[in-house]
């Protein structure tokens, strides 16, 4: 289906508001009614101007499909088809009258999350908590005790092999050469493209001579092109730079190297190794998870870069805690990475796994410290934390952030299914 744009919906004769048939109890239809949208108005509506372009789509519409995508786990396309289909979607996206058409091009949610950054999505995380206050089911004597651990958030990225690297770097410069109109002395499309193909078969065959001698020739070929596009003297824009200097990088970086590129399109992608038996490396960015001892509400999250040490990630970990909830935690548990009193914020008790000659309620509660893995388990394969695909930088950092949003409403979702609304005595 093609995407037009929608126009106002009027009632006809024999329409029949959504509110009047589907189901009260439903969780969708609940939450609809426990967010607070008018307050995403409200902060959001100074990032639009009345009077120029076209009129802005509503912003309840915008959140609500955020929310809709990561707490399905779905991508833009999916969630903008899936709701012609669905009237709870609708109904909680705000429309009074069924919809037989898209409410927008699936574009218009990555404008919409290039608009709000990440001051936005974390806006709609606080939202998530403040749905769970209202409802009584995150009382403020539970955030004084939390969890707090880190995983990573991995980047849509091919596994990152020098042979790959190089073939993938010489592509990006001769796209670049063709979209200066600057003739190549020699692109190398087709023999980088069968030494790529005789080095993978080489190294599965496990003839590692001929492989190395595969890679060396796709290094070359690259040091040519960019030598090639460093004599042009080229006018380039931002982005063209950029995807030389990475192509720089790429060609002169050593095994042995610090901050070394492993990808062409996401060259901010860091290697971190967690010490996981069957995966060890992970290449993305680091992601520090705080959650409540009593019930696992997530009640911060955020991504960080340059691969920094546990403890590092605990002072901001926790005065994120307090901006979003007000709350500042008293007792914080952890794991062993988190080692070093210089690390920890004054004013807060932090326990690490393994102390000994605790009280039966710290012991206890340190035991339960290991309570926060299945939320990061669940928040990356049913919530789109799993593999990132948002760009840069700041695309890792909505990303999680929204991850943690849709965690949070899933709990909301599970509360009400448990407590349906009572049955209306006719």
């Amino acid at each position: 289906m093609k995407w037009r744009k929608p126009k106002n919906r009027v009632a006809r004769p024999g329409d029949v508001l959504l509110k009047d048939f589907l189901n009260a109890s439903h969780p969708l239809s609940r939450l609809a009614n426990v967010v607070n949208w008018g307050q995403f108005e409200r902060q959001f509506g100074k990032l639009y101007a009345v009077e120029m372009g076209r009129p802005a789509l509503p912003t309840r519409l915008l959140v609500g499909l955020h929310y809709l995508k990561y707490l399905y786990n779905v991508s833009d396309e999916v969630v903008v088809a899936s709701w012609v289909e669905n009237p709870y979607w609708q109904y909680f996206c705000g429309e009074a009258y069924f919809m037989h058409e898209w409410p927008c091009d699936p574009t218009s949610l990555v404008k919409w999350r290039q608009r709000v950054g990440v001051e936005g999505s974390e806006k709609v995380l606080k939202e998530s908590l403040a749905a769970a206050q209202r409802e009584a089911l995150l009382p403020a004597a539970e955030l004084k005790r939390v969890n707090v651990d880190t995983t990573v958030q991995e980047k849509a990225i091919a596994f990152p092999t020098d042979a790959r690297l190089y073939h993938k770097a010489r592509q990006a410069l001769v796209r670049v050469a063709r979209c200066c109109n600057f003739k190549l002395r020699q692109s190398y499309v087709r023999l980088s493209k069968r030494a790529l193909v005789n080095q993978g078969r080489y190294g599965a065959a496990r003839q590692r001579k001929r492989a190395r001698r595969e890679t060396r020739k796709l290094r070359t070929y690259l040091g040519r092109v960019l030598r090639n596009v460093e004599r042009g003297k080229l006018k380039l824009a931002p982005k063209q730079e950029q995807v030389v200097s990475v192509a720089q990088r790429i060609f002169t970086q050593q095994r042995t190297d610090h901050g070394k590129v492993y990808s062409v399109h996401a060259p901010e992608v860091e290697c971190i190794a967690k010490g996981k038996a069957q995966k060890h490396y992970e290449f993305g960015c680091k992601v520090p998870i705080v959650t409540t001892s009593q019930n696992n509400w997530i009640v911060g999250i955020d991504a960080v870069h340059d691969n920094p040490y546990d403890g590092a990630t605990l002072k901001p970990a926790l005065a994120q805690v307090k901006r979003l909830t007000g709350t500042r935690p008293e007792e914080v548990f952890v794991d062993k990475g988190f080692r070093g009193q210089r690390y920890h914020p004054k004013g807060v008790a932090v326990y690490i796994t393994g102390w000994r000659n605790l009280t039966p309620l710290l012991s206890k509660l340190l035991n339960r410290r290991s309570a926060i893995e299945p939320v990061i388990g669940h928040t990356k394969h049913d919530h789109g934390m799993n593999r990132n695909y948002l760009l840069g930088k700041v695309g890792d950092r909505i990303n999680t952030l929204l991850s943690g949003a849709a965690w949070n409403l899933k709990k909301l979702w599970r509360h009400f299914v448990a407590h349906p609304l009572p049955v209306p005595v006719t």
